[in-house]
């Protein structure tokens, strides 16, 4: 048998409970697909790809719908299989061996990952305990550490937290090197950090179209950043990577846009009312502007409440064994019907699993303030 390399074997794969279940809320897909409109262009397209030829090896009519939709230069755009091939892209090219990357904890795991399969050395920034991001905290590992490349995922993910415009700011003012910021979920948020974007900026942007566009099956991704970036970019990635049907999906979703916007209102809607019951509940939850919402379990073991979900054929994800998530877990905004399966689980389970002894909580006998 050969060995993996050395700084490799420690390291696992990417891993998503794949249970068969009713009510899949665990991956942040899209409760919806796209219209049927959508889906007969597309095929009417693909009926005419000449088979026998390679793709567009620059993908230029979907760069440049991308860019006209963001009102940027097709130059600034960069596609690939999905935005970790984007985010892997990125890595290979300004990460490596010998180069520091930065996150900020807990965040996105594969941006430490793909990091660490680079052969970068990652540096861990820490979140309060409300998952917000203290200033004082970013000045402190970009000062100690230096790092070449920076990632902030806003809307974050598994928390849901928007960063605020000034946090993307000191970054850019005090960050030695590149600045990522992944929006998968941004159009969820109030801000985005496009607006951000210039030449002189060492900054990009990360999107996908598996959220929004409902086009997780496509595995679609893109960034935009300075026109110099992007041109990097080309030497590390897989000459006609980008198939010819996912150039086309892409395109042509984009002339969908009122429909995106209209699954965007509706499930920021059900997102409003999840969270407002899991606080009926009694749950601990984190404010989102994501299509997703994480909350904590307290008082009970969070891998229980799963797995009483999953035996009713309702499966979200599991975050309670992650670091500084005891006792979390995320849900996935679908359907109204399979939210309201969801919390009617939920509150099933939560009467099932009694809240543990809490007698060594502050009390009156034991000599708490009142």
């Amino acid at each position: 048998m050969i060995p993996v390399r050395d700084d490799l074997r420690a390291l696992e794969g990417y891993h998503s409970a794949q249970v068969d279940v009713r009510v899949r809320l665990n991956t942040n897909e899209s409760p919806t697909p796209p219209p049927d409109a959508f889906r007969d262009a597309v095929a009417a397209e693909v009926s005419r790809v000449d088979w026998h030829r390679y793709p567009d090896r620059a993908a230029t009519a979907l760069r440049e719908a991308i860019a006209e939709s963001h009102g940027v230069d097709a130059a600034q755009v960069f596609v690939a299989n999905g935005s970790n091939e984007v985010l892997q892209t990125v890595l290979l090219a300004y990460a490596g061996p010998g180069r520091v990357v930065a996150t900020f904890e807990p965040t996105y795991q594969m941006h430490a990952q793909i990091a660490r399969v680079t052969g970068a050395t990652v540096v861990e920034g820490e979140r309060a305990d409300d998952f917000t991001l203290d200033p004082a905290e970013v000045e402190r590992v970009l000062a100690e550490h230096q790092p070449h490349v920076v990632f902030l995922t806003s809307p974050n993910n598994p928390t849901g937290l928007v960063e605020p415009a000034d946090r993307v700011q000191q970054m850019l003012d005090l960050a030695p090197g590149l600045v990522v910021v992944d929006e998968a979920y941004a159009q969820f948020a109030d801000w985005t950090a496009l607006d951000l974007i210039d030449e002189a900026t060492p900054l990009v942007v990360t999107r996908t179209f598996s959220k929004t566009w409902s086009m997780a099956g496509a595995r679609l991704g893109y960034l935009i950043g300075p026109t110099w970036l992007v041109a990097e970019l080309e030497k590390v990635v897989l000459p006609y990577h980008l198939d010819a049907v996912k150039q086309i999906a892409g395109r042509l979703a984009l002339r969908y846009v009122e429909d995106m916007d209209d699954r965007v209102a509706q499930i920021v809607a059900e997102r409003t009312r999840v969270s407002a019951e899991l606080a009926v509940l009694g749950l601990t939850v984190i404010p989102s502007g994501a299509n997703f919402v994480l909350f904590r379990v307290d008082g009970r073991d969070g891998h229980d409440i799963w797995q009483g979900l999953v035996d009713r054929s309702v499966l979200i994800r599991d975050c309670s064994g992650w670091p500084r998530l005891a006792n979390c877990l995320r849900v996935t905004i679908g359907t109204p019907d399979e939210n309201t399966e969801f919390l009617s689980a939920l509150t099933e389970v939560l009467g099932v699993i009694a809240i543990d002894d809490q007698t060594d909580f502050p009390t009156e006998e034991n000599g708490a303030d009142q």
